[in-house]
């Protein structure tokens, strides 16, 4: 629906069109479709293919290239008649990844998840090849709930949940280096066979999930999904912990959904757009 007509740089008319009840500008609509077009699997594109891909007219996508590529924003790729993007995003993704912190990225969702599974959750992140740390939880508001005491504490990366879900998307010769090493036990049910728990890291990278009862510590029982950033790596695991009690395998299945939601919100937040893990 066009609102407002005027005098368009690129076309010779401006219209400003209503999108989902909110007044937008459709030459820059038009060119962010075109930005959008280039992906990791397509970093090069003609000026068909993007018309192709975004519907709009060739002259329309070469209008607009013209004006992109003037502001570096795209780039014509040497030697060919493709485009690829420009230098001047790279600048605008520093200046915006300077300004992401994944505690605070993480906070307000952490809650949101806290408040509908009822139990504590966490935020875990690598430190260091074979090791994990609790980076920040909000806690339970039961009485009886899990309380996450080691918070910047290096912890075995194969031990529990949190550990399991990073490791499973970890490249493979880190899995293999973990695996092939001493595997200790915190308590009876950790997993020290390293068969075991290869097998237990191909369920959780298939799953996109990971549990763990009582695997690091006595009584209580945990799920974790993966957090992605902007190139889909695997950079931290968002848990729901509680006491084995009252979450039991049943109760954790029912956290999945939750905890996948949550996880992939934070993800797009770091910048992720894909389907990978997240």
């Amino acid at each position: 629906m066009i609102c407002t007509p005027g005098v368009d740089y690129y076309t010779g008319r401006h219209s400003t069109v209503q999108n989902g009840g909110q007044k937008t500008v459709q030459t820059f609509d038009r060119a962010v479709a075109i930005l959008d077009a280039f992906t990791p699997d397509r970093p090069e594109l003609g000026v068909s293919e993007i018309a192709r891909i975004t519907g709009l007219s060739r002259s329309t996508v070469h209008r607009l290239l013209s004006t992109l590529r003037r502001h570096e924003l795209v780039q014509q790729v040497p030697g060919s008649r493709n485009y690829a993007l420009g230098p001047h995003l790279l600048r605008l993704a520093e200046i915006a990844f300077s300004n992401v912190n994944l505690q605070d990225v993480a906070k307000v969702v952490m809650t949101e998840l806290r408040d509908k599974c009822g139990e504590t959750v966490g935020l875990h992140t690598p430190l260091g090849p074979f090791t994990r740390t609790v980076l920040d939880q909000v806690e339970s508001r039961q009485p009886l709930r899990r309380t996450y005491r080691e918070i910047g504490v290096p912890i075995p990366i194969y031990q529990g949940a949190p550990g399991k879900v990073m490791l499973a998307h970890a490249d493979v010769e880190l899995r293999e280096r973990v695996l092939a090493g001493k595997l200790e036990a915190a308590t009876s049910h950790t997993i020290t066979d390293p068969e075991k728990l290869r097998k237990e890291l191909t369920r959780a990278k298939k799953n996109g999930y990971a549990f763990s009862f009582e695997e690091r510590i006595e009584g209580i029982s945990t799920v974790a999904v993966p957090i992605s950033n902007h190139t889909g790596t695997v950079i931290a695991a968002l848990s729901v912990t509680g006491p084995s009690s009252r979450v039991g395998r049943k109760r954790l299945l029912e956290f999945v959904p939750h905890a996948q939601e949550a996880a992939q919100s934070i993800s797009a937040r770091l910048g992720f757009t894909g389907d990978g893990p997240a």
